[in-house]
């Protein structure tokens, strides 16, 4: 917002103490309108006028006295950002550019629906994988539980994101979703060791991807969005990997028989564990 004194419009300033009798008169122009207050005598009056020009949204108020030799004591003038006034010009009713947006490139802004996009993508596949584990014939319960929570995790991220878009004054584009697998069972690995090594890929993807959204965040000089990234997302990730590559290195282990079902147990000890936490 930019603040100028102007000389044009005056509020005028009786002398303290004068009786003033009320005289409220139009201007000649239609897009102005004065108030006015005159004393008895008439050699002293205040006025203030407010004025909008016909294509300009401005609005001026000045003051100043005769008693003073007429000199202004202040004035400013209210003008919008150049991006408020042509919304202003172009669509009078309902906004459609965003008014909210400072210093977001565009660049920024693609690259977040496609951390979006990356998000219910990894999403989808966990919620796959819990579908699975969830059968009557595979009866994973730890593992079908321990993907159904991560699906809604990367889903809750990306919700996060679509809300930070737009306080940002972006626009959040959702785009395509791959179809995922439905059958996990390898027939090298089994089904919990192939899920596992399928889910520690998508992390380190996930990963990869936010890391490349925090480099454009950085060559557009936007402190704002590398701060975001940084704080909500790397140190969760970080975290996310190791341990399911701790998870990987103990299904390896065990191997596809026995051990995978004790592997199960421990999760649903774990994820038990947690809930008494949190409760």
């Amino acid at each position: 917002m930019m603040l100028r004194a102007t000389p044009a419009l005056s509020l005028l300033n009786p002398v303290h103490g004068e009786a003033l009798g009320p005289l409220f008169s139009s201007v000649s122009s239609p897009s102005s309108f004065s108030l006015s207050r005159l004393n008895s005598s008439a050699s002293l009056a205040s006025s203030v006028r407010f004025s909008h020009a016909k294509k300009e949204s401005s609005f001026a108020v000045c003051a100043a006295s005769r008693a003073d030799n007429s000199r202004p004591l202040t004035g400013v003038i209210f003008e919008p950002f150049e991006e408020v006034k042509k919304e202003l010009d172009l669509v009078p009713t309902v906004p459609q550019v965003s008014i909210a947006r400072q210093k977001f490139s565009d660049e920024c802004e693609a690259a977040l629906n496609e951390q979006i996009n990356v998000e219910y993508n990894v999403s989808y596949v966990y919620h796959a994988m819990f579908a699975y584990f969830d059968r009557d014939n595979v009866a994973l319960k730890g593992l079908a539980t321990f993907f159904k929570e991560s699906s809604e995790e990367e889903r809750g991220h990306a919700e996060k994101l679509m809300e930070y878009q737009n306080k940002r004054g972006g626009r959040v584009k959702l785009q395509s979703i791959l179809m995922p697998l439905s059958e996990f069972d390898h027939e090298d690995k089994g089904d919990a060791l192939y899920a596992m090594e399928l889910a520690l890929s998508l992390e380190k993807l996930t990963n990869e991807k936010l890391l490349n959204l925090h480099s454009v965040a950085s060559g557009n000089n936007d402190v704002q969005l590398t701060d975001f990234v940084e704080s909500e997302f790397l140190s969760e990730q970080v975290h996310a990997i190791k341990k399911i590559a701790e998870y990987v290195a103990q299904l390896r282990r065990v191997g596809k028989g026995h051990g995978v079902w004790h592997f199960d147990q421990m999760l649903l000890r774990e994820e038990g564990a947690v809930d008494a936490i949190a409760a």
